[in-house]
């Protein structure tokens, strides 16, 4: 069923990446085409400005995804719903302090990133980003958005919603260039309206009645707000490092080669962060699936989330890491369509960021589940030597032996070194070299139940029902309950697999159920998980006195149940306590 997942999660993951990379990628483009090389240099020059306001997004979908990831692990629907009025208001609060604030000092930021004090250079910056910032409320509300769209299973709406920001953005790109004559401040604002497009489609499914989330100021607190903050400082630090190598970058290349280069680096960049989408798409499935398995403490489901992540991470690396290679003069051609040194050196420094691809897809998954599995500080050690110090060191360190040729390698030359490091300190860590997925883990001693007392079944049949109810009551036994009570989870087991077989699953379809049950002392967990339509079995007990026993008698005697429909997955939790559980019957039976 994870394979199932990722494979689901993977293609919504790397669209909702693009959903700010590719209204820049459509700018540098139309720009290049119609405006000009120094019209890309003072794209490239406001760039760290942009980075900085995707940071600021990427940091509040970052901590969505923590925040939510261990609410839903754990059930709670208001805690989730905290999640979304806090994300919400806190992405409007921020969003109107960047636009008042960029707005207002956009000339002295142009300066601050290079592009003097005077001339068309420093106009063009200035206005590009004024037209830019004034999309910020829409731009980071994309960002936002998009996981509370994938817990809700609507990836199908997040496609539409991309595409609708796509063509907003060429068709108004082609009206600037061509009809209003509107230059750079015209870009940048055909970009805002673009996304202002986007969260427009998706407030359709927002505001509607079928909406899974619930918004109100009261589920606003403090306490979830810092979570939040909590939960997306590793992001932060991500993208503080892009934008301080950027700005490091830009001088450099800015005294190496000139403006030529830097006009190069800005399509390499842009071109090249579409192209490593693939990477942010394999780390946001990492990110939230390893929450939501760590807080199950489901070791089984972590490893081989790992395994199948890492071997996506590679192919998907090589497949694009060879068509932006092979086909690198013509990617770059569709920015810079007149030959010259500026599209070689462009075309040069694609392919090199190319060969970066596959170890920053791996970074990806490894820092994001490190993330999710609450080792934030190794995650923000990792950002900033993968975003900032290994990248810069390289590039400068390199460009005295290989010049600009040295400069490229950038990328490549960080990913590699930051992929190595974090395998010499699981090394380290674990006291012994081994690439198996349970050593890059570096879960506690104590995580979950071990092998002896896990129960995991998968179930497509009602007869495999039945028998996955005699395992279970056998594995009761074994485990020194009485044979009411291993009776009673049997029943249990037996009647919610069954339910969820013929009430839930579409012939149609290759539906899956899972279920585990996990024991710990006198603790027990019994979870149910399928990728049906929305479907309670506990809800759907029948009226007859005589009908659904043991879900009845382990309802009397669960701690705790809760069911939650997310990521198109029904999921249902079952806590008890074994010494607890007869005395918590017999006094619900005489009530």
């Amino acid at each position: 069923m994870i394979r199932k997942l990722i494979r689901q999660m993977l293609a919504a993951q790397t669209l909702s990446a693009l959903t700010v990379s590719l209204c820049l990628l459509i700018d540098n483009i139309m720009t290049g085409r119609f405006l000009g090389v120094g019209a890309i240099a003072a794209y490239e020059l406001a760039n760290p400005i942009l980075l900085a306001v995707g940071a600021l997004g990427s940091m509040l979908a970052a901590g969505v995804q923590v925040a939510c990831s261990k609410s839903l692990g754990s059930g709670s629907r208001t805690e989730t719903d905290r999640g979304y009025s806090s994300a919400v208001v806190l992405m409007l609060g921020i969003s109107l302090v960047l636009v008042s604030a960029v707005a207002v000092f956009r000339r002295p930021l142009a300066t601050a990133m290079g592009a003097g004090r005077e001339g068309e250079l420093f106009q063009q910056t200035g206005d590009y980003l004024l037209g830019f910032i004034l999309g910020a409320p829409a731009s980071l509300g994309a960002l936002v958005l998009v996981p509370f769209l994938q817990m809700a299973g609507r990836s199908g709406l997040l496609i539409v919603a991309v595409l609708g920001m796509t063509v907003t953005d060429i068709a108004l790109d082609l009206l600037n260039v061509l009809v209003f004559h509107g230059g750079m401040f015209g870009m940048g604002l055909a970009s805002s309206l673009s996304y202002y497009v986007a969260v427009a489609v998706a407030m359709k499914y927002f505001l509607s009645r079928n909406c899974a989330f619930r918004f109100s100021f009261r589920l606003v607190t403090l306490r979830k707000i810092r979570e939040l903050f909590a939960g997306g400082v590793p992001a932060v630090f991500t993208m503080a490092s892009s934008v301080v190598l950027v700005f490091f970058l830009n001088r450099l290349l800015l005294s190496t080669g000139g403006s030529e280069a830097v006009a190069a680096f800005a399509v390499v960049l842009t071109m090249g962060n579409a192209a490593n989408c693939i990477s942010t798409g394999v780390g946001g499935v990492s990110l939230t699936l390893s929450g939501i398995l760590y807080q199950e403490e489901d070791g089984t489901g972590l490893r081989q989330l790992l395994k199948l992540l890492t071997r996506y991470g590679i192919i998907l690396g090589a497949a694009v890491g060879a068509l932006l290679a092979f086909f690198a003069p013509e990617v770059v051609g569709i920015s810079i369509p007149e030959p010259g040194r500026t599209r070689d050196l462009a075309a040069q420094g694609l392919r090199l960021f190319a060969l970066g691809l596959i170890p920053c897809c791996l970074v990806n998954v490894l820092k994001s589940l490190y993330q999710g599995t609450e080792r934030v500080i190794m995650t923000e050690v990792i950002s900033v030597l993968e975003g900032a110090v290994l990248p810069g060191a390289a590039a400068f360190l390199l460009s005295r032996i290989w010049g600009l040729t040295g400069c490229w390698m950038y990328f490549a030359a960080g990913e590699l070194l930051a992929l190595l490091l974090t395998g010499l300190y699981v090394w380290k860590k674990n006291g012994r070299f081994s690439l198996a997925a349970e050593s890059f883990l570096l879960l506690r001693e104590d995580f979950g139940a071990g092998p002896d007392n896990l129960l995991e079944m998968d179930i497509r049949t009602p007869e495999e029902a039945a028998e996955a109810a005699r395992r279970a009551e056998a594995f009761c036994r074994e485990h020194g309950q009485d044979g009411k009570m291993a009776n009673h989870m049997a029943l249990c087991l037996e009647e919610i697999a069954g339910n969820t077989v013929i009430h839930g699953f579409d012939p149609k379809k290759d539906n899956h159920l899972s279920v585990r049950v996990q024991h710990r002392g006198t603790r027990w967990v019994l979870r149910f998980r399928d990728d049906c339509t929305a479907f309670d079995p506990v809800s759907y007990v029948p009226a007859g006195e005589e009908d659904a026993l043991g879900i009845r008698l382990v309802m009397a005697m669960a701690d705790d149940i809760r069911y939650t429909y997310s990521l198109n997955l029904n999921n249902l939790t079952i806590r008890l306590d074994a010494g607890k559980a007869p005395l918590q019957a017999e006094k619900k039976e005489l009530e």
